[in-house]
């Protein structure tokens, strides 16, 4: 009977169910006092911690994150004009239900990835969709997307991304047709979903990037409006990293 229930439980896609049942046929003593409605809870809660690990698992992959990064391995020992509680804040992903945007600038090496990455990597473990790219690839992507045809679906499919995040801002010159490419982007998800975007640049300089003074006006009055920003500064962390890492060897 075990044997019949637990096929089903997995036939059903139950298996974090089937797993618990298992567990409880294994150690019978540990459980043998419980009601049966306290034994099927059980079973009920581990599908459902199952589930959303699933989810979560799902959403990370889907994000396709340049860096594998945590909140939690973030480094604060390194000034950098960001704290611990700014980041946790961030992580809680209230910005993110309000629709506002997030800006991180700074210095090349300064971490500006992999704190975009750990950001978003959060927000997937919150149940968001997160979406990375570098700008140069999503340039492109759209414009393979306009000689396919599939133009308009892929506009669609990013507006409904909860939070998507662009690296690499301002580092080429705008051509006139990428210019109108992050126009419909930006006017699709203002208000109704968040932007991250990760540059060198300092934000001051964004209008200059872009190189066309009405869609410039247009794109960073959507993109700014309602944005948190964290400027980082500091030397590279690569740099830094790299010191410790020669200086251990020379010890």
């Amino acid at each position: 009977m075990s044997t019949q229930i637990l096929a089903q439980l997995r036939h059903l896609k139950l298996g974090g169910m089937a797993r618990a049942l298992q567990t409880q046929l294994e150690q019978v003593g540990t459980y043998e006092a419980l009601s049966f409605i306290e034994r099927l809870g059980l079973l009920v809660e581990q599908e459902s911690l199952s589930r959303e690990h699933r989810k979560h698992e799902r959403l990370i992959r889907q994000a396709r994150f340049k860096l594998s990064a945590t909140v939690q391995d973030i480094d604060y020992q390194h000034p950098r004009n960001v704290s611990q509680t700014q980041v946790a804040r961030l992580a809680q992903g209230d910005w993110i239900d309000r629709a506002q945007n997030l800006l991180i600038t700074g210095p090349c090496g300064s971490g500006k990835t992999y704190l975009g990455c750990a950001l978003g990597h959060s927000a997937c473990l919150r149940g968001y969709s997160v979406r990375y790219y570098r700008l140069s690839r999503l340039l492109l992507e759209l414009t393979q997307a306009k000689a396919d045809g599939s133009y308009h679906k892929l506009l669609k499919q990013l507006a409904k991304v909860q939070l998507l995040q662009i690296d690499d801002w301002g580092l080429e010159p705008l051509k006139p047709a990428h210019r109108n490419d992050l126009m419909e982007i930006m006017d699709d998800r203002h208000g109704q979903t968040s932007t991250l975007v990760i540059s060198q640049l300092p934000t001051d300089q964004w209008y200059a990037s872009i190189g066309d003074n009405t869609l410039a006006d247009a794109i960073l009055d959507r993109l700014m409006h309602n944005a948190h920003r964290l400027p980082l500064k500091g030397e590279s962390m690569r740099k830094l990293l790299g010191q410790l890492t020669e200086d251990e060897h020379l010890g």
